[in-house]
């Protein structure tokens, strides 16, 4: 059966090349077809053909292939293109997934609390065009072909090239052959729900293989005397095949494809069909098996491909210089498109003054910055050379985003909050056009609520407003509730109803863009009781705290992590400082006092799959110690804790208390495959009344625990399952939890 493949396509290979060459020089031309993930078998053609010396004198593509066939055009070879496509990270290109460090810090609260955002316009969910705005791809284009970027007409590239995209207004085919290279390879591939369409000379196009998905006949007109065609398009399924509803849609859109290919095919001198079937438009996953499909086509039409090279007198060019990418020399910033947002104001986020030398890292990291505020459609850009040629004019093009309103949406469980479904109303430019208000309402065994409104000012000093409370039910140490005189009653353990409502308004000022810092007053209302006893015969509940605290505080919070949940690199601090002054009439024995805490991280990479995490926190009171209900409470697991309630494994919630502690702790996550992890944690602390005054917090610590745990990254957030340890107490904990913390 594998012979007779080989001999067929031996036969296809040499289909139409029987035609009288001339007897001077042979222009060929090069047709790559579109096919999503299946077109990174262009890629192994093109190798084939460069180690066989095949000049190719013109380009043309669709889709992928306009990808692809572009960077070729521009000069990278086959294998400088099986080097790049390699090390992409296909998820992250396509999804728009925009590294962290470029998101403001609420940006980033908002990407690590909701699983699914959806605009809405009155009282409408209005979808959005696709699930990506390809700014990612876009700037990998740009950036790749930054050597050319000054050369509007493409048959002036290295190797001439054009390709195809579709009119999504009139369904015609638009043939791009002059512009900006990025934008047009852009257009070319703008899948229909996957890319947001491009605006091209006041066209909305969308990908060309609509309507041709395999441009021979165009290539034809460019004078060549032989095409080589790479064919990565779908063929028609079978009915055993066709088992899903976008099964079906599929073979829809193949029909006039596959129809078109009958004729197009005899047109082809080299016809090229890389056996791919067993892989999809999305297998980026297995790109280096498709490269290798691709390649080994090639080597099927070897016998043709050798009769080509011998009639070409004129050989490739050895070698076309490439871009470096180290830095570049921005001139003038030209912006068009911008309404709503000042100048100013874009410039803040790119980082750019003009008239100043930048590594592209740099100028890609500003980029990322503005497109992580979420307030543009799309933002184009070209690096148009200056007239002294060493320097470049950033010309940007930006869609603002005309939706402010959105709904978000997220669930829940863990050990101390139960169940919970969180939804939230986010509307931006409310008052401003730099402001941002979110409501949380969470819904559950524990209802709570979040509220933010936010005026950004960058690196100036920003206002900000929060309210938010919280309440749960849990079995805590009584020492946390009761003061000196009070315990004399033995009781260990309390069936606790805590609710808390905290109202802050502050002010906060970046140093750099992950270093801020906040100063600002603070209301809490606190209230703390119980049914296990009562001092009372007449009443059902005991209250142990029903007090309004007003305080002032400030805040100095770094963070570089890459990930919140599953970091591989970064750094984390965050401290706080918080003086309590006043406190109503419940509280009778209230006198001022201050808490201070801190927590550090720094997380680092032996490889690609094994991360550790390396912490320290610690924090104590100064003043009065009489206010039992705002120390430190350890034990738990989770994020987002409110008060002084510190996670420590090995102990339920709220299980270890004092007016200070010390605490360390140590994490290895280990990926053993994509976004499965295996987590293995210790922590070790120290915690009691006065123990920076003892001495007790240098000593070896007092209290242990040990967790084995299994996480899974989704959508919804992580999925996670910890079996905790303490030495101590010679007892597990379990601790389970779903979804983002909120």
């Amino acid at each position: 059966m594998k012979q007779h493949f080989i001999l067929l396509a031996f036969l296809v290979c040499f289909h139409g090349f029987s035609q009288d060459l001339k007897e001077d020089d042979v222009k060929v031309g090069l047709v790559l077809s579109g096919g999503g993930a299946k077109g990174l078998a262009h890629i192994g053609v093109l190798k084939v053909l460069d180690s066989l010396g095949v000049r190719v004198d013109y380009v043309a593509g669709t889709s992928m292939g306009a990808i692809i066939g572009s960077l070729y055009a521009s000069g990278y070879s086959g294998n400088e293109l099986d080097s790049i496509f390699r090390a992409l990270d296909f998820d992250k290109l396509i999804n728009d997934d925009l590294p962290r460090a470029s998101k403001a810090f609420y940006e980033r609260t908002n990407s690590e609390r909701y699983a699914v955002t959806l605009p809405f316009e009155k009282f409408k969910i209005k979808l959005p065009s696709a699930l990506s705005r390809g700014q990612n791809v876009y700037g990998l284009i740009s950036k790749l072909t930054l050597n050319v970027n000054d050369i509007e007409d493409f048959s002036k590239l290295p190797i001439p090239f054009f390709c195809i995209a579709t009119n999504a207004e009139t369904g015609k085919e638009v043939i791009l052959d002059k512009g900006v290279l990025a934008q047009a390879v852009m257009a070319s591939g703008a899948l229909p729900s996957l890319f947001q369409p491009v605006m091209i000379n006041n066209e909305m196009l969308i990908d060309g293989g609509v309507v041709n998905n395999y441009p021979i006949d165009e290539l034809r007109e460019k004078g060549v005397d032989v095409i080589i065609g790479v064919d990565v398009q779908d063929g028609l399924s079978t009915r055993e095949e066709l088992t899903s509803a976008p099964d079906v849609l599929m073979q829809i859109n193949n029909f006039r494809t596959i129809n078109d290919m009958k004729t197009k095919v005899k047109k082809t001198d080299i016809y090229i069909k890389p056996n791919i079937k067993d892989f999809n438009v999305v297998s980026f996953s297995e790109g280096d098996q498709i490269i290798a499909k691709g390649a080994e086509a090639a080597i099927s039409c070897l016998n043709s491909l050798d009769s080509l090279v011998s009639k070409q007198i004129k050989k490739p060019n050895e070698q076309i210089k490439k871009p470096t990418h180290d830095s570049i020399n921005i001139n003038a910033i030209i912006l068009k498109g911008n309404e709503k947002y000042s100048r100013a104001y874009i410039l803040g986020k790119l980082k750019l003054k003009g008239n100043e030398k930048i590594s592209y890292k740099k100028f890609n990291e500003g980029v990322n910055n503005l497109i992580a505020t979420n307030n543009f459609d799309y933002f184009q850009y070209e690096l148009k050379k200056a007239e002294n040629k060493e320097e470049y004019n950033l010309i940007t093009q930006l869609t603002e985003t005309e939706i402010n309103t959105f709904l978000k949406l997220g669930i829940h469980y863990d050990e101390l909050y139960k169940s919970a479904a969180l939804i939230n109303l986010t509307k931006k430019r409310l008052f401003l056009n730099n402001d941002i208000a979110t409501l949380d309402i969470i819904l559950g065994d524990n209802v709570r609520y979040n509220f933010e409104y936010f005026i950004d000012k960058g690196f100036y000093w920003s206002i900000g407003v929060k309210s938010r409370y919280n309440q749960f039910n849990k079995n805590i140490n009584a020492q946390f509730l009761l003061n000196d005189q009070q315990n004399v009653l033995g009781l260990n353990k309390a069936d606790t109803q805590l609710q808390d409502q905290t109202n802050q308004i502050y002010l906060q000022t970046l140093f750099r863009k992950d270093f801020a810092l906040s100063l600002g007053l603070e209301h809490k209302r606190l209230e703390i009781k119980s049914e296990t006893f009562s001092l009372n015969s007449s009443t059902d509940e005991f209250i142990f705290e029903k007090t309004d605290y007003v305080s002032a505080f400030g805040n100095l919070k770094l963070d570089t992590y890459d990930n919140k949940y599953f970091p591989k690199r970064g750094l984390y601090f965050n401290g706080d400082i918080q003086t309590y002054f006043y406190a109503s009439s419940f509280n009778t024995t209230f006198k001022n006092f201050s808490i201070v805490k801190a927590d550090m991280g720094y997380t680092f990479s032996f490889s690609d799959k094994l991360a550790f995490n390396l912490q320290t926190s610690g924090g104590f009171k100064i003043g009065d110690n009489s206010t039992k209900t705002l120390d430190f409470a350890l034990g738990g697991y989770g994020n987002n804790l409110i008060n002084n309630f510190i996670p420590f494994l090995g102990y339920d919630f709220i299980s270890l208390v004092g007016n200070s502690f010390v605490k360390a702790s140590l994490i290895a996550d280990y990926e053993i495959f994509k976004k499965n992890y295996i987590t293995l944690e210790g922590n070790w602390a120290n915690i009691d009344d006065n123990i920076f005054e003892t001495g007790e917090w240098f000593t070896l610590p007092d209290y242990r625990g040990y967790a084995l745990g299994y996480a899974i990254d989704t959508f919804i957030g992580p999925v996670q399952v910890k079996y905790s340890y303490s030495t101590e107490q010679r007892k597990s904990v379990w601790f389970f939890n779903v979804g983002f913390w909120f």
